[in-house]
């Protein structure tokens, strides 16, 4: 066992019939209907600072689950790392309306790479690095 969840399921009230499910498809549906989901991501940018912190939320949540169940799929932190950070105009948006949970999303994805949830290339996260010293740097008043 050491460390390792032996059963995770999560009871879910979706109507008649409905069956426990395991954890790991509740994560993915989740994902894949609001983090992942384009319109759901517009929608949370669109709102400015506190969309911008559900963002945050959303990736901290991730790395949480990571690190309890044993979650790490490397699609899910691809598109989001995508969506939030290498689509320029969407990385600019959460930038200017809540530095610190753009900063988040960037110290969230370093995390679950280096804690192996996630294996990102070398490019990439480096990449990552880069805007996180950057947004660092800004946030605490370096020039």
């Amino acid at each position: 066992w050491e460390g390792k969840v032996g059963c995770s399921i999560v009871e879910y009230f979706g109507g008649e019939g409905s069956e426990p499910k395991e954890i790991e498809d509740v994560l993915k549906l989740e994902y894949r209907s609001k983090l992942l989901n384009p319109k759901w991501a517009e929608a949370m940018v669109s709102q400015g600072s506190g969309g911008a912190f559900e963002v945050s939320q959303r990736m901290t949540a991730l790395l949480g689950w990571g690190a309890t169940a044993n979650f790490s799929e490397n699609f899910v932190w691809d598109q989001a790392v995508e969506t939030y950070v290498e689509d320029a105009e969407m990385a600019d948006r959460l930038r200017k309306s809540n530095p610190e949970a753009f900063r988040n999303v960037l110290r969230r994805s370093i995390e679950a790479a280096r804690r192996g949830m996630w294996d990102a290339d070398e490019d990439k996260l480096e990449m990552l690095m880069e805007l996180y010293r950057e947004m660092d740097d800004k946030l605490e008043g370096v020039e």
